[in-house]
C-alpha cells in the first residue's frame, strides 16, 4: 500500500516540479531542464528528483547548484500544492542516461559501419 501511494505521490510531484520550474523559478541561471524521474522513498520522506539539462557541463552544473539552493522554496511548493503537511526533502541529480543512450547507439553505429566495410 505505501509503495502504491510513494508512485502516485512521485506522479504527482513530477508534473507539479515541472510546472513550478517553468512559471515560479525565474534564476536566469537554470538551463533547459527536463524532469526525467522521481523517486519517493515509501515513508514519503526524501524524494530523489532527477533532471535532464540540455547544454555544456558547465551549465548542468550550474543548473543543478540553483535547483539544489531552491530546493526549499519548491518543497514549500510541492507541499502546498498536493495539500501535504510534511512535503519529502527534495535531492537534484543530473540524468545521465540519455547521454549514455546516445554513447550505446554511436558504438554500436560504428561496429555496423565497421562491418560493413570489411
Amino acid at each position: 500500500m505505501t509503495r502504491i501511494r510513494a508512485q502516485k505521490v512521485a506522479e504527482q510531484m513530477k508534473k507539479e516540479l515541472a510546472d513550478i520550474l517553468q512559471h515560479e523559478l525565474k534564476d536566469p541561471r537554470i538551463g533547459f531542464v527536463t524532469i526525467t524521474r522521481v523517486e519517493v522513498s515509501g515513508d514519503l520522506q526524501h524524494a530523489k528528483i532527477y533532471v535532464s539539462v540540455y547544454g555544456p557541463e558547465a551549465e548542468k552544473e550550474a543548473t543543478l547548484g540553483v535547483l539544489t539552493k531552491a530546493a526549499g522554496f519548491i518543497r514549500g511548493e510541492i507541499a502546498r500544492r498536493l495539500h501535504m503537511r510534511m512535503a519529502p526533502e527534495l535531492v537534484f541529480r543530473l540524468d545521465e542516461s540519455g547521454e549514455y543512450s546516445e554513447r550505446i547507439e554511436h558504438v554500436l553505429k560504428s561496429l555496423k559501419e565497421n562491418e560493413a566495410n570489411d
